[in-house]
Protein backbone atom coordinates (compact mmCIF):
# COMPACT_ATOMS: atom_id res chain seq x y z
CA UNK A 1 0.00 0.00 0.00
CA UNK A 2 2.93 2.22 0.69
CA UNK A 3 4.26 1.80 -2.99
CA UNK A 4 1.29 2.17 -4.35
CA UNK A 5 0.90 5.66 -2.35
CA UNK A 6 4.09 6.25 -3.55
CA UNK A 7 3.09 5.49 -7.23
CA UNK A 8 0.05 7.74 -7.25
CA UNK A 9 1.90 10.70 -5.77
CA UNK A 10 5.39 10.04 -7.60
CA UNK A 11 2.55 10.70 -11.25
CA UNK A 12 1.49 13.82 -9.91
CA UNK A 13 4.53 15.29 -9.44
CA UNK A 14 6.22 13.76 -12.62
CA UNK A 15 3.75 15.44 -14.39
CA UNK A 16 4.65 18.42 -12.71
CA UNK A 17 7.80 18.74 -13.75
CA UNK A 18 7.03 17.37 -17.35
CA UNK A 19 4.76 20.43 -17.80
CA UNK A 20 7.82 22.64 -16.32
CA UNK A 21 10.33 20.57 -18.57
CA UNK A 22 8.23 20.98 -21.68
CA UNK A 23 8.53 24.89 -21.63
CA UNK A 24 12.15 24.18 -21.53
CA UNK A 25 11.57 22.12 -24.52
CA UNK A 26 9.77 24.62 -26.19
CA UNK A 27 11.90 27.58 -26.15
CA UNK A 28 15.16 25.68 -26.55
CA UNK A 29 14.05 23.75 -30.07
CA UNK A 30 12.86 27.20 -31.61
CA UNK A 31 15.38 29.78 -30.15
CA UNK A 32 18.22 27.58 -28.76
CA UNK A 33 17.52 29.03 -25.56
CA UNK A 34 16.14 28.39 -22.28
CA UNK A 35 14.17 30.31 -19.56
CA UNK A 36 16.28 29.29 -16.45
CA UNK A 37 12.86 31.89 -14.52
CA UNK A 38 11.24 28.84 -15.04
CA UNK A 39 10.48 27.88 -11.70
CA UNK A 40 9.72 31.62 -10.73
CA UNK A 41 7.24 31.82 -13.49
CA UNK A 42 5.50 28.77 -11.80
CA UNK A 43 5.40 29.95 -8.24
CA UNK A 44 4.23 33.60 -9.99
CA UNK A 45 1.26 31.48 -11.48
CA UNK A 46 0.12 30.30 -8.21
CA UNK A 47 0.37 33.25 -6.58
CA UNK A 48 -1.46 35.58 -8.36
CA UNK A 49 -4.46 32.77 -8.41
CA UNK A 50 -4.30 32.41 -5.20
CA UNK A 51 -4.33 36.09 -4.51
CA UNK A 52 -7.50 36.80 -7.17
CA UNK A 53 -9.41 33.48 -5.19
CA UNK A 54 -8.48 34.01 -1.26
CA UNK A 55 -7.48 37.94 -0.90
CA UNK A 56 -9.49 39.27 -3.33
CA UNK A 57 -12.51 36.92 -3.42
CA UNK A 58 -13.55 36.85 -7.30
CA UNK A 59 -14.45 33.34 -8.59
CA UNK A 60 -12.02 30.53 -8.84
CA UNK A 61 -12.33 30.28 -12.40
CA UNK A 62 -11.14 34.07 -13.14
CA UNK A 63 -8.33 33.80 -10.40
CA UNK A 64 -6.78 30.44 -12.76
CA UNK A 65 -7.41 32.71 -15.45
CA UNK A 66 -5.41 35.18 -13.84
CA UNK A 67 -2.90 33.19 -12.96
CA UNK A 68 -2.40 32.14 -16.28
CA UNK A 69 -2.12 34.61 -18.09
CA UNK A 70 0.38 36.51 -15.68
CA UNK A 71 2.67 33.34 -16.20
CA UNK A 72 2.32 33.83 -19.90
CA UNK A 73 2.92 37.49 -19.74
CA UNK A 74 6.21 36.69 -17.81
CA UNK A 75 7.28 34.41 -20.39
CA UNK A 76 7.13 37.43 -22.40
CA UNK A 77 9.11 39.79 -20.48
CA UNK A 78 11.85 37.48 -19.57
CA UNK A 79 12.05 37.06 -23.89
CA UNK A 80 12.10 40.54 -24.73
CA UNK A 81 14.26 41.50 -21.90
CA UNK A 82 16.50 38.99 -20.62
CA UNK A 83 17.24 36.81 -24.14
CA UNK A 84 16.59 38.71 -27.34
CA UNK A 85 18.97 41.71 -26.18
CA UNK A 86 21.21 39.29 -25.96
CA UNK A 87 20.85 37.32 -28.56
CA UNK A 88 21.33 39.68 -31.07
CA UNK A 89 24.91 40.34 -29.84
CA UNK A 90 25.76 36.69 -30.28
CA UNK A 91 26.25 36.45 -26.61
CA UNK A 92 25.22 33.93 -24.07
CA UNK A 93 25.01 36.85 -20.79
CA UNK A 94 20.90 35.27 -21.54
CA UNK A 95 21.67 32.90 -18.87
CA UNK A 96 22.49 34.98 -16.13
CA UNK A 97 19.95 37.41 -17.12
CA UNK A 98 16.79 35.38 -17.21
CA UNK A 99 18.03 33.70 -13.56
CA UNK A 100 18.57 37.60 -12.23
CA UNK A 101 14.88 38.38 -14.11
CA UNK A 102 14.14 34.81 -11.46
CA UNK A 103 15.35 36.24 -8.39
CA UNK A 104 13.96 39.94 -9.09
CA UNK A 105 10.37 38.53 -9.60
CA UNK A 106 11.06 36.09 -6.88
CA UNK A 107 11.96 39.38 -4.32
CA UNK A 108 9.17 41.07 -5.65
CA UNK A 109 6.70 38.43 -4.74
CA UNK A 110 8.60 37.99 -1.13
CA UNK A 111 7.69 41.69 -0.51
CA UNK A 112 4.18 41.94 -1.40
CA UNK A 113 2.83 38.41 -0.59
CA UNK A 114 4.75 38.00 1.99
CA UNK A 115 7.50 35.48 3.62
CA UNK A 116 5.02 32.90 4.80
CA UNK A 117 3.88 29.95 2.92
CA UNK A 118 0.07 29.59 2.44
CA UNK A 119 -2.05 26.79 2.17
CA UNK A 120 -4.81 27.17 -1.01
CA UNK A 121 -8.54 26.60 0.39
CA UNK A 122 -10.18 22.89 0.16
CA UNK A 123 -12.32 22.17 -3.23
CA UNK A 124 -14.03 19.15 -4.01
CA UNK A 125 -10.70 17.99 -5.98
CA UNK A 126 -8.83 18.28 -2.76
CA UNK A 127 -11.48 18.03 -0.15
CA UNK A 128 -12.83 14.15 -1.28
CA UNK A 129 -11.52 11.31 -2.30
CA UNK A 130 -12.05 7.71 -3.83
CA UNK A 131 -11.22 4.56 -4.11
CA UNK A 132 -8.28 3.24 -6.24
CA UNK A 133 -7.20 -0.11 -5.40
CA UNK A 134 -7.98 0.17 -2.12
CA UNK A 135 -6.05 3.62 -1.79
CA UNK A 136 -8.02 6.46 -1.20
CA UNK A 137 -6.88 9.04 -4.16
CA UNK A 138 -8.04 12.99 -4.54
CA UNK A 139 -9.19 13.58 -7.87
CA UNK A 140 -6.85 16.56 -7.64
CA UNK A 141 -3.83 13.93 -7.86
CA UNK A 142 -5.18 12.38 -10.75
CA UNK A 143 -6.10 15.89 -12.40
CA UNK A 144 -2.31 16.83 -12.59
CA UNK A 145 -1.29 13.71 -14.79
CA UNK A 146 -4.37 13.56 -17.43
CA UNK A 147 -4.16 17.87 -17.64
CA UNK A 148 -0.08 17.10 -18.31
CA UNK A 149 -0.16 14.07 -20.87
CA UNK A 150 -3.13 15.81 -22.31
CA UNK A 151 -1.35 19.21 -22.88
CA UNK A 152 1.79 16.84 -24.07
CA UNK A 153 -0.58 15.12 -27.22
CA UNK A 154 -1.96 18.77 -27.82
CA UNK A 155 1.41 20.63 -27.87
CA UNK A 156 2.83 17.52 -30.58
CA UNK A 157 -0.66 18.56 -32.23
CA UNK A 158 0.01 22.13 -32.28
CA UNK A 159 3.00 21.61 -33.82
CA UNK A 160 2.38 19.02 -36.78
CA UNK A 161 -1.75 20.54 -37.68
CA UNK A 162 -1.35 24.52 -36.60
CA UNK A 163 0.06 27.26 -38.98
CA UNK A 164 2.00 28.63 -36.16
CA UNK A 165 3.45 25.04 -34.85
CA UNK A 166 4.45 24.65 -38.53
CA UNK A 167 5.97 28.08 -38.81
CA UNK A 168 7.95 27.65 -35.06
CA UNK A 169 9.25 24.13 -36.43
CA UNK A 170 10.41 25.78 -39.41
CA UNK A 171 11.98 28.84 -37.13
CA UNK A 172 13.87 25.28 -35.51
CA UNK A 173 15.34 24.19 -39.26
CA UNK A 174 16.31 27.46 -40.42
CA UNK A 175 16.11 31.12 -39.34
CA UNK A 176 17.11 32.51 -42.17
CA UNK A 177 15.18 29.99 -44.45
CA UNK A 178 12.20 30.42 -42.44
CA UNK A 179 12.60 34.99 -42.90
CA UNK A 180 12.63 34.18 -46.56
CA UNK A 181 9.01 32.64 -46.23
CA UNK A 182 8.25 35.74 -44.72
CA UNK A 183 7.70 34.29 -41.36
CA UNK A 184 8.51 37.01 -38.18
CA UNK A 185 11.10 35.03 -36.46
CA UNK A 186 11.11 37.45 -33.41
CA UNK A 187 7.27 36.48 -32.89
CA UNK A 188 7.38 33.04 -33.64
CA UNK A 189 10.64 33.08 -30.73
CA UNK A 190 8.29 35.22 -28.16
CA UNK A 191 5.34 32.95 -29.23
CA UNK A 192 7.69 29.95 -27.96
CA UNK A 193 8.32 31.72 -24.27
CA UNK A 194 4.68 32.68 -24.28
CA UNK A 195 3.56 28.96 -24.44
CA UNK A 196 6.77 27.91 -22.07
CA UNK A 197 5.58 30.38 -19.39
CA UNK A 198 1.64 29.45 -20.02
CA UNK A 199 3.13 25.66 -19.35
CA UNK A 200 4.98 27.12 -16.28
CA UNK A 201 1.37 28.88 -14.47
CA UNK A 202 -0.63 25.23 -15.67
CA UNK A 203 1.81 23.52 -13.50
CA UNK A 204 1.73 26.10 -10.57
CA UNK A 205 -1.73 26.17 -10.46
CA UNK A 206 -2.34 22.52 -10.20
CA UNK A 207 0.40 21.97 -7.54
CA UNK A 208 -0.28 24.75 -5.28
CA UNK A 209 -3.27 22.95 -4.00
CA UNK A 210 -0.96 19.64 -2.66
CA UNK A 211 1.57 21.67 -1.20
CA UNK A 212 1.83 25.59 -0.17
CA UNK A 213 2.25 28.78 -2.17
CA UNK A 214 5.28 30.82 -1.67
CA UNK A 215 7.87 32.90 -3.07
CA UNK A 216 10.23 30.55 -3.13
CA UNK A 217 8.17 27.60 -4.18
CA UNK A 218 9.97 27.46 -7.68
CA UNK A 219 13.11 27.48 -7.19
CA UNK A 220 13.95 24.01 -6.47
CA UNK A 221 10.85 22.73 -9.04
CA UNK A 222 12.34 24.58 -12.03
CA UNK A 223 15.66 22.99 -10.80
CA UNK A 224 13.84 19.39 -11.39
CA UNK A 225 12.42 20.58 -14.30
CA UNK A 226 15.59 20.98 -16.05
CA UNK A 227 17.04 18.19 -14.77
CA UNK A 228 14.12 15.89 -16.21
CA UNK A 229 14.44 17.91 -19.79
CA UNK A 230 17.93 17.51 -19.65
CA UNK A 231 17.06 13.60 -19.12
CA UNK A 232 14.45 13.07 -21.51
CA UNK A 233 16.79 14.20 -24.43
CA UNK A 234 15.48 18.46 -24.59
CA UNK A 235 14.67 18.29 -27.84
CA UNK A 236 12.13 15.44 -27.78
CA UNK A 237 8.71 16.09 -25.89
CA UNK A 238 7.65 13.18 -25.12
CA UNK A 239 10.79 11.85 -24.10
CA UNK A 240 10.76 15.36 -21.37
CA UNK A 241 7.07 14.17 -20.47
CA UNK A 242 8.47 10.73 -19.42
CA UNK A 243 11.35 11.49 -18.13
CA UNK A 244 9.40 13.64 -15.43
CA UNK A 245 6.99 11.01 -15.26
CA UNK A 246 9.92 8.48 -14.17
CA UNK A 247 11.95 11.35 -11.61
CA UNK A 248 8.50 11.88 -9.92
CA UNK A 249 8.02 8.04 -9.61
CA UNK A 250 11.94 7.77 -8.17
CA UNK A 251 11.33 10.83 -5.60
CA UNK A 252 8.14 9.44 -4.55
CA UNK A 253 9.36 5.89 -3.98
CA UNK A 254 12.70 7.30 -2.34
CA UNK A 255 11.18 9.14 -0.01
CA UNK A 256 8.45 6.68 1.24
CA UNK A 257 10.87 3.74 1.67
CA UNK A 258 13.65 5.67 2.81
CA UNK A 259 12.61 9.28 4.26
CA UNK A 260 13.07 12.91 3.03
CA UNK A 261 16.89 13.31 3.99
CA UNK A 262 17.65 11.20 1.17
CA UNK A 263 15.71 12.11 -1.85
CA UNK A 264 17.39 14.92 -3.17
CA UNK A 265 21.03 13.02 -3.03
CA UNK A 266 19.22 9.93 -4.65
CA UNK A 267 17.07 11.28 -7.50
CA UNK A 268 20.20 13.94 -8.84
CA UNK A 269 22.08 11.51 -8.33
CA UNK A 270 20.17 8.89 -10.63
CA UNK A 271 20.61 11.88 -13.03
CA UNK A 272 24.17 12.02 -13.15
CA UNK A 273 24.59 8.23 -13.93
CA UNK A 274 22.15 8.35 -16.21
CA UNK A 275 23.55 11.18 -18.29
CA UNK A 276 27.04 9.81 -17.74
CA UNK A 277 25.45 6.08 -19.38
CA UNK A 278 23.08 8.25 -22.08
CA UNK A 279 24.73 11.82 -22.41
CA UNK A 280 21.71 12.54 -24.95
CA UNK A 281 19.55 12.08 -22.43
CA UNK A 282 16.94 9.08 -22.03
CA UNK A 283 15.44 9.60 -25.25
CA UNK A 284 17.44 11.64 -27.00
CA UNK A 285 19.22 11.50 -30.17
CA UNK A 286 22.74 12.97 -31.00
CA UNK A 287 22.65 15.88 -33.61
CA UNK A 288 24.30 15.47 -36.62
CA UNK A 289 26.18 18.41 -37.74
CA UNK A 290 27.00 18.82 -41.39
CA UNK A 291 29.93 19.96 -42.75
Amino acid sequence: MLILSALVTGLGLGAMYGLLALGFYVTYVVSNTVNFAQGSTMMLGAVVTFSVWVTFGLPVPLAILAGLFASTLWGLVVERVAVRPFVRRGSEAWLMATVALGLLIDNIVLFTFGRDPRGMPPTPLTSSTFQLFGLNVQPQQVLIPVVGLTLAVLLTLFFRRTRHGLAMMAVVQNQAAARLMGINVSMVVSGAFALSGFFAGVAGILIAPLFTVSSTMGTMFGIKAFAVAILGGITNPWGVMCAGLLYGIAEALITALFGSTYTQISTFGLVIVALALRPDGLFGTREVKKV
